[in-house]
């Protein structure tokens, strides 16, 4: 064999390998720019910057929304606790009730039924920060306290 032949063998193997990676990288340019309208690498990247920017102010815009609503929560009714009891011994059973229904910061209304044989009285009592300007029976108080730990869970 010639040096010549051998030469252009060794070139035509290197010729070869180079078509090769050629087309081997041309293909996973295609798969990176599939789907966009991008003519370059720069184009692409400053597409994906923008969505990116888009997608930090939506994420700021929700996590404010999140904070609202959290705040909202704390207002609004969040524990509710009911206990029922027997408030005279002439009469059996647990008909009377006390149901309390608060918010995190301790303010709520206490509703409380007392059953006798003669009538079924129902009062409501507001309650601010844990505390009532009508006075609260024993029952009334425990229900209000269960019903502030509820709601600061």
């Amino acid at each position: 064999m010639s040096t010549n032949t051998l030469l252009f063998g060794v070139l035509f193997l290197l010729l070869a390998i180079c078509l090769f990676f050629l087309v081997r990288i041309e293909l996973r340019l295609k798969k990176l720019f599939r789907g966009t309208k991008a003519d370059n690498l720069e184009t692409l990247i400053a597409s994906i910057v923008e969505h990116v920017q888009a997608l930090s102010s939506e994420s700021e815009g929700h996590t404010k929304d999140l904070k609202q609503l959290e705040e909202r929560l704390r207002r609004h009714g969040r524990g509710l606790k009911l206990v029922r009891f027997n408030p005279f011994t002439d009469v059996g059973g647990t008909q009377s009730f006390a149901v309390a229904i608060m918010n995190e910061e301790g303010d709520g209304v206490v509703f409380s039924s007392l059953y006798s044989r003669e009538r079924m009285s129902v009062f409501a009592k507001p309650v601010k920060a844990g505390k009532s300007d009508i006075e609260l029976t024993p029952e009334e108080q425990s229900v209000v306290a269960d019903a502030q730990k509820e709601a600061a869970r």
